[in-house]
């Protein structure tokens, strides 16, 4: 099995990442074996519960007030809303249901209201998700006596890029948010952006800062930038294939035991691309046809890989590990 460091050093990272390619995969691949299932993929679908006017900057966000992206506002989904869609996303195979806010951070009363739907949705029998923004020790703590079972919150990108992106919040910001979930005994899923004018070495950075935590994220979303007119960073440079690749396998290596999740931008990956990720140890994807605000394929498309790849849905595990 593989050890598990929390003690990477820069010069380390990014020697696997400029390893020969075959080599990369070779590695990733034995240690996704060792590890994993070697053809199953976790199945997850992501629902947006409140869209629009969030006060951040972040340069990739097409729910920016401060960008002019023509999305259209909506007030928190009502339950019984957000009950039909979890009950659709079981039904069609996913095994974990996650919400997203745009909201800086939530108000209690907002909270609330998340509560009662994080609730609602582990009554299906379904691992539950939620990603609000910034949170406080006190709300992480009811999130958890709700029964959540994973907090999302990126680091998005290295500390030295990080401003680039965005300035309304600090990188610190972000790594306390993380301890406060943690600290409450919810699973971590924390991952980043790539393609967003980063360079190797910022994408280095950022997996160092992931696998140096003192617990490995338990999941970690790889996003390829989805470019969205409006945007700062719409206009970026569409990163190389084989470098989204690279990291994934990277991400394996260094959190051997952490689900590594294709998420935003799977649209404008070929069905070859996204072979690849998975022989790297991708194996978790968000499966519907919307990833909050931007396109996501179409649930039959991705049935359709599996077959041809031979890879199988993973089974429910439904329960927060630390509860």
């Amino acid at each position: 099995m593989s050890e598990l460091r929390h003690d990477w050093r820069i010069e380390e990272v990014n020697a696997l990442l400029a390893m020969p390619f075959s080599d990369l995969m070779f590695q990733a691949h034995q240690v996704h074996r060792d590890n994993f299932p070697a053809n199953q993929v976790q199945v997850s679908t992501l629902l947006s519960i409140k869209t629009g006017a969030c006060p951040e900057d972040c340069g990739y966000c097409s729910q920016s007030a401060k960008h002019d992206t023509s999305l259209e506002r909506e007030r928190l989904l009502p339950l019984q809303e957000v009950m039909e869609a979890a009950q659709t996303a079981r039904d069609h195979g996913a095994t974990r249901f996650c919400m997203g806010a745009a909201w800086r951070n939530p108000t209690d009363k907002n909270l609330d209201r998340v509560v009662e739907m994080v609730q609602a949705v582990k009554g299906l029998g379904m691992e539950t998700c939620v990603t609000l923004g910034m949170l406080t020790d006190r709300q992480a703590l009811r999130l958890r006596d709700a029964g959540l079972d994973y907090y999302n919150h990126n680091l998005d990108t290295s500390p030295e890029f990080y401003g680039n992106v965005i300035s309304t919040r600090t990188y610190q910001d972000r790594l306390d948010t993380l301890d406060n979930v943690r600290n409450a005994g919810i699973n971590v899923c924390s991952g980043g952006i790539l393609g967003m004018g980063e360079t190797r070495l910022d994408r280095a950075r950022l997996l160092q800062q992931l696998a140096n935590m003192k617990f490995h994220p338990e999941s970690v979303p790889i996003n390829d930038l989805v470019r969205v007119e409006g945007t700062p960073l719409a206009g970026a440079e569409k990163l190389d294939p084989l470098e989204f690749i690279r990291a994934v396998a990277a991400a394996r290596i260094m959190m051997p035991k952490s689900y590594v999740r294709l998420s935003a931008g799977r649209t404008e990956m070929t069905d070859e691309m996204q072979a690849w990720c998975f022989f790297a140890g991708a194996n978790s994807i968000f499966y519907g046809d919307k990833l909050l605000t931007t396109d996501n394929p179409e649930e039959s498309q991705d049935m359709q890989l599996f077959a041809r790849l031979g890879i199988e849905a993973e089974a429910g595990r439904p329960g927060n590990a630390f509860l």
